[in-house]
């Protein structure tokens, strides 16, 4: 992953334009992931095989459940400029009206009912605290983590509740769990196919 620092100290719209101006100026190579993290501008390597092949099951298990007027999205900038950030979950679930009403190439995370990160051996810690951070801080209802690289092993976890910039753990467990997501999803995601790195 490589890095471009932008001194966001005194962090104003003028700042957080300037940004996005270079996010969306930034020439990666095809299939590479282009995100804020705190003001720095970061370029992450296409996903693993195995990392696509969660999203699938993930974005399968949610197209039956979620309302026909939302959609689940593979690409999808998320703002949030209160934490100079900006990121490209592995998977949003967000009304369609908000993709439509918004001109530019992202939107507010706030607009996200779900997001879904699965890690990366380079991205893991960012996933785990500095974008937990940032999804919680714009109030995204849900946040499930998908972390094949746990010391502990490969685990799942299900935040909510968000308060500031911290979650509530809701559910937890190792890959072979089920999780079950609450209200509006009201789904029970069967882990057991998930392949470990």
């Amino acid at each position: 992953m490589s890095a471009l620092t932008v001194d966001h100290s005194t962090a104003s719209g003028h700042e957080w334009d300037g940004l996005v101006r270079i996010w969306e100026e930034t020439d990666a190579p095809e299939g590479c992931k282009v995100e804020i993290i705190e003001g720095i501008v970061t370029v992450a390597p296409p996903p693993s095989n195995d990392h696509n092949d969660i999203a699938d099951l993930v974005q399968r298990s949610l197209y039956e459940v979620i309302p026909k007027d939302w959609g689940i999205y593979q690409t999808l900038g998320t703002a949030v400029p209160s934490r100079d950030g900006l990121y490209i979950p592995d998977l949003a679930v967000a009304p369609r009206e908000v993709l439509r009403a918004q001109k530019s190439n992202y939107i507010s995370a706030s607009a996200a009912e779900l997001v879904v990160e699965i890690t990366s051996k380079s991205n893991a810690s960012n996933d785990r605290i500095k974008k937990a951070a940032g999804y919680a801080q714009a109030g995204v209802p849900l946040y499930l983590l998908i972390d094949n690289w746990a010391p502990g092993g490969p685990t799942i976890t299900l935040y909510g509740e968000p308060q500031g910039d911290v979650y509530r753990v809701l559910r937890a467990g190792k890959f072979g769990v089920t999780i079950s997501l609450p209200k509006p999803f009201e789904l029970d995601l069967d882990t057991s196919d998930f392949p470990v790195v």
